[in-house]
């Protein structure tokens, strides 16, 4: 048993009869205000609002519940609050009640430090960053408080990096009031799409969807190692291709897939890490791609097909790698196929049939009507719950209690993406109010010019940086302005320039500091958010290597030749499979560490293009052949090994 800190008197504070009734009845209250924001009934019953008042009235109700039920110290047990917690739960939601009455006097006066304002905006800072602490650790609130600190001694930092320096007053004013602060974007999505998704996926868990798709993933691919990472892999990319939100599509596909992995025998880390990689590249999977596509067509002044085309071979890449490497985790965990005894009746599964008609209506009015992510979610959950109700599944119907206290368990799984999403607003607001973004731009075509290496690696982080927190949309179009020109007048194809910040900047999603995908599936997988983020990263090690591949061999994009693209593709497919079997450490048995080299330096052969640089063909076909030589070479050794055991 775990370690109570907190005392066992309520002498020492609040008892579980107490604190846990109020927490429940706050994170209900968050799901109503997020559903009621998602459905516009503020709007319906004429009441006028700043949309930034009801993304506090979300984090006024998020941080007390992080202050009632998490402790100070992490990896201890919660019985008794302490006073000091009741006070700061109150503090939180007192301060904030006081920005969301006094939002519209406040915010036309940010810059004009008035005490009213800016000590109000530091107190909610403050709260901020320590339950952010309390939820994910220290390190993004170290990073975030570098952030700030440079908002504050911005014009000491030597070089092109500095900035305007700002003051307390300004800053504090700015960063809780403004809207590319706490209450930013980031917040904007977390406060309604991510919690209308999440409340979606509680309510298909309660009805009894979830246990439906469970058994349709056992009946389907049961018989092979990983089954539901494959049916993960493969429904986040479907669902991510036509989603605009890389965050959406984890909250709306993970809140099923990832217990389904952590039941497969992989660690919660690695299960979220696999669902934020599978969602995010869904963005770059044709024939959707979100809606950045669409306005990649209109920048460039070419057809949509064109954009598609050139996609398809390195999202396919994407994925082939994503699934190779996630697989031989299973074959390395050793994840045996399901019994036969536990997958089950094709006729029980199919008494779940109906839950499909959600997913369906999902779709339908997301891409045929035009809804907004928001509403569909909350039609689709209407509808789980009424199908739920007159059908059942496997002989079960759910009870309009169990239903009910689906609203206070989505606001007490989402507390800490909101955290995560508000303190992000954080980082952005630095970027914006010092300066350090236009600086970062500059400072970019200034260091890379005429040294396409040295450009295509700043570009890169320019990217991720700039990319931190935004939706996909938002990414591109801040990126195809700032960074995709420098691209181009070094000679970089244009639609090679553009998919190149595209997938750098929604490589921000799974990148540490500020990973939003990453960071909403840990907190659907209760894992360490970082830990999450880092596992992801080598998850998807291939969207960080193919962007400069295309860009020095465009036939990876399908520009030149029939016979160089199909070579390319070839050649390439070869080559993530040789170096996700270097980074898992596995292929027919485990690898050494010399072994893995091997592999992995026959992979980057095969893997460069044959037209990337002069004689470039030459390492293709020994990367390939020396590659295939192992890959036999290893099964036939695994196979010797089984008949010595045997």
């Amino acid at each position: 048993m775990l370690h109570n800190p907190d005392g066992k008197t309520a002498l020492r504070g609040l008892s579980p009869a107490i604190w846990r009734p109020a927490a429940n009845t706050l994170a209900a209250c968050l799901t109503l205000v997020a559903v009621a924001w998602a459905l516009g009934v503020p709007r319906m019953l004429g009441i006028a609002y700043y949309p930034q008042q009801l993304m506090a009235v979300i984090l006024g109700l998020a941080m007390p519940v992080a202050y009632l039920a998490l402790p100070m110290r992490r990896g201890f047990a919660r019985e008794y609050v302490p006073w000091w917690d009741v006070g700061a739960a109150v503090a939180s939601m007192g301060v904030v009640a006081y920005v969301v009455v006094n939002y519209p006097d406040m915010v036309n006066f940010i810059f004009f430090r008035r005490p009213e304002i800016w000590i109000p905006g530091v107190v909610v800072i403050v709260l901020l960053l320590e339950a952010l602490r309390r939820a994910t650790g220290w390190a993004l609130v170290i990073i975030i408080s570098t952030f700030l600190a440079y908002a504050l001694f911005a014009n000491m930092v030597p070089g092109r990096l500095a900035g305007r320096q700002q003051s307390i007053e300004v800053l504090g004013g700015y960063m809780a009031l403004d809207s590319n602060g706490i209450l930013g974007i980031p917040m904007a999505v977390a406060a309604t799409v991510v919690v209308a998704f999440i409340l979606f996926g509680r309510l298909l868990e309660t009805t009894g969807g979830s246990q439906f798709f469970t058994d349709a993933a056992l009946l389907v691919m049961g018989r092979f190692r990983g089954g539901a990472m494959k049916i993960a892999v493969l429904a986040s990319g479907l669902f991510g291709s036509i989603s605009g939100s890389a965050v959406a599509n984890v909250a709306g596909t993970g809140v099923i897939t990832i217990p389904m992995i952590k039941r497969d025998g992989y660690p919660a880390h690695k299960a979220g890490a696999i669902e934020a990689v599978a969602s995010t590249g869904g963005q770059l999977m044709p024939p959707v791609m979100g809606a950045a596509a669409f306005l990649m067509a209109e920048f460039l002044a070419v057809p949509y097909t064109m954009i598609v085309m050139a996609a398809l071979i390195p999202a396919l890449l994407y994925y082939v790698a994503l699934f190779i490497q996630a697989d031989l985790e299973a074959a390395k965990l050793n994840i045996a196929p399901v019994p036969k005894s536990e997958i089950p009746a094709p006729r029980d599964v199919a008494s779940g049939v109906h839950f499909l008609f959600a997913f369906g209506l999902l779709i339908t009015m997301l891409f045929v009507f035009n809804w907004s992510p928001e509403k569909a979610a909350m039609l689709a959950a209407l509808s789980v719950v009424i199908s739920a109700l007159v059908f059942g599944y496997r002989r079960k119907r759910p009870a309009l209690g169990t239903i009910f206290a689906s609203l206070h368990t989505t606001g007490a799984a989402v507390i800490e993406i909101i955290l995560i999403s508000a303190a992000s607003g954080l980082v952005i607001g630095v970027l914006n109010v010092t300066g350090l973004s236009f600086n970062l731009t500059y400072a970019l075509v200034q260091i890379g010019a005429g040294n396409m290496f040295a450009l295509l690696g700043l570009s890169a982080l320019v990217c991720i940086v700039l990319g931190m927190g935004l939706p996909t949309l938002g990414v591109y179009v801040l990126l195809a302005a700032l960074v995709a020109p420098a691209l181009i007048q070094v000679g970089v194809e244009p639609i090679a320039a553009h998919l190149y910040v595209l997938y750098f900047g929604m490589m921000s999603m799974i990148t540490p500091p500020i990973a939003m995908a990453a960071f909403a599936a840990a907190s659907i997988a209760r894992a360490p958010a970082m830990a999450t983020g880092f596992a992801a990263m080598r998850f998807g090690w291939l969207a960080y290597v193919i962007p400069v591949l295309f860009v020095f061999s465009p036939s990876l994009l399908m520009i030149g030749e029939g016979t160089h693209i199909a070579l390319a593709a070839l050649t390439a497919v070869i080559g993530v499979w040789l170096i996700s079997a270097a980074l898992a450490g596995y292929l027919a048995d485990r690898l050494s560490l010399a072994l893995r080299m091997a592999f992995a330096m026959f992979g980057a052969m095969a893997l460069v293009p044959a037209g990337m640089f002069a004689g470039a063909i030459y390492s293709d076909i020994a990367g390939v052949c020396g590659g295939l030589a192992l890959i036999g070479w290893n099964f036939a050794r695994a196979r010797r090994n089984v008949m010595k055991e045997a």
